[in-house]
């Protein structure tokens, strides 16, 4: 992901795709979907002098359900958000 580079304290994230659900063979519509709470993070800014960046690309991260802002670029969705808005990393 050469063309955004975060900067500062933050990460740029790819949300894992929203899982299929389907209620008695009724397949749930787009809109109604969980937004999804785990990403993998695709490239991370220099950090500020106050905080140390922890995260690096590649890192499997959960973030808070409104955390981020919602970016598009060539047909993907991304998120862009602060270090300090992911929840945890997943190892």
């Amino acid at each position: 992901m050469s063309k955004i580079q975060p900067l500062a304290d933050r990460v740029l994230i790819k949300p894992a795709a929203a899982e299929e659900k389907t209620i008695g063979g009724i397949i749930i519509p787009d809109s109604a979907k969980e937004k999804p709470l785990r990403g993998e993070v695709l490239a991370v800014g220099n950090g500020t002098k106050d905080e140390e960046m922890v995260l690096k690309a590649g890192d499997q991260v959960l973030y808070g359900k409104y955390a981020g802002t919602e970016l598009e670029l060539d047909g993907e969705k991304y998120l862009i958000m602060r270090q300090s808005d992911v929840l945890a990393k997943i190892n």
